[in-house]
C-alpha cells in the first residue's frame, strides 16, 4: 500500500471531520467528489470510482454517526420516538439504494449526485427555514418518509441530514432536537448502507485490491480515524469563527465540487 496514498486519505478525513464538527453537517457531501478524484488517478476502473466513492462514504457515516448520536443523546437531545419512527422506512430505503447505484452508469451517479450537492448548496446558501406548519405523520407516513430519506442519503453517501432535519422543523420540531436527531438517524442510514454497498459489489468483476463490496478499505479507515480525532476540533472553533459566513463560503466550495462531478458524468458519458 502506498504510504503517500495514505497519508491523502488522512489529510482528507481531518477536512473533512473538521468541517463536519465545524458546521455540523456530514461529510458525504465533500468525501465522495474527493475520492472520486483519487480513485481516478490511481487508475481504478472508471466504471466503478464513484460507486466506490459513495460506498466508502456510506461506510464512514457508520462510526461518526456512533460518536455524534453519543454526544447529542448526553445532552438530552435527541426524540428516540421519531428516531424510532423513521428508521423501519429508512433501513428498507438504505438497503434498496445501494442496489440501484450498483445498477447506475457511473455518468449517471456523478450526475445525480451533482445535482444533489448543488441543490443542497442552494439551500445552504440561502439559509432557508421551512414554516412549521403541522406535526409528524402517522406510522405509514413515517415509514414513506423514512424509506425516502433512506433511499436518497444512500444513493449520495450521505447521512440524510439535508433531508430529515427539515422535515423535522416543518413537523414542529425544535431545531436542536431535529439536528441531533437527524445525527442518530444517520446511523441506520449508514448501517443498511454500507450491507447494500458491500452486497452490490461483491458480485462486481475487476475491482481494485483491498475492496469489500465497492468498499475501499484502506480509504475507510485512514478517514476514519482522521476525521473523529478532528472533528471536535472543529465543534470547539465552533464557537469563535463566524458560522453563518462560513456557511455560505463552504456553499461555494460545494458548487465546485458539484461543478465537478456533472463534469465528469459528461466526460465518463462521452468515452
Amino acid at each position: 500500500m502506498d504510504p503517500v496514498l495514505i497519508a491523502v486519505f488522512v489529510a482528507l478525513g481531518a477536512v473533512v471531520g473538521f468541517l463536519a464538527g465545524l458546521l455540523g453537517i456530514g461529510g458525504g457531501m465533500t468525501l465522495v467528489p474527493f475520492l472520486t478524484l483519487i480513485f481516478t488517478r490511481q487508475g481504478f476502473p472508471l466504471d466503478h470510482v464513484v460507486h466506490m466513492a459513495v460506498a466508502t462514504s456510506t461506510a464512514t457515516i457508520v462510526f461518526t454517526a456512533i460518536s455524534s448520536a453519543r454526544e447529542h443523546h448526553r445532552h438530552g437531545a435527541v426524540l428516540w420516538g421519531i428516531v424510532l419512527g423513521l428508521a423501519p422506512g429508512i433501513i428498507a430505503g438504505s438497503l434498496v439504494g445501494p442496489q440501484i447505484v450498483g445498477r447506475m452508469p457511473t455518468a449517471w451517479l456523478a450526475a445525480f449526485f451533482g445535482t444533489f450537492v448543488a441543490f443542497s448548496a442552494t439551500q445552504m446558501l440561502l439559509d432557508r427555514k421551512p414554516k412549521p406548519t403541522r406535526e409528524l405523520p402517522g406510522k405509514v407516513g413515517l415509514f414513506g418518509v423514512g424509506g425516502a430519506i433512506g433511499l436518497v442519503s444512500s444513493m449520495v453517501g450521505a447521512g440524510g441530514g439535508f433531508l430529515s432535519v427539515p422535515f423535522m422543523t416543518w413537523c414542529n420540531v425544535k431545531i436542536h432536537n431535529a439536528v441531533a436527531t437527524s445525527a442518530a438517524l444517520g446511523l441506520p442510514i449508514a448501517l443498511a448502507g454500507t450491507v447494500g454497498f458491500i452486497v452490490a459489489g461483491l458480485s462486481v468483476q475487476g475491482m481494485p485490491p483491498h475492496t469489500l463490496g465497492f468498499i475501499y478499505l484502506p480509504a475507510l479507515v485512514a478517514v476514519v480515524a482522521a476525521s473523529m480525532l478532528v472533528a471536535p476540533i472543529g465543534a470547539r472553533t465552533a464557537h469563535r469563527w463566524p458560522v453563518k459566513k462560513l456557511k455560505r463560503a463552504f456553499a461555494l466550495l460545494l458548487y465546485l465540487l458539484a461543478a465537478y462531478m456533472l463534469w465528469k458524468a459528461w466526460s465518463v458519458s462521452g468515452r
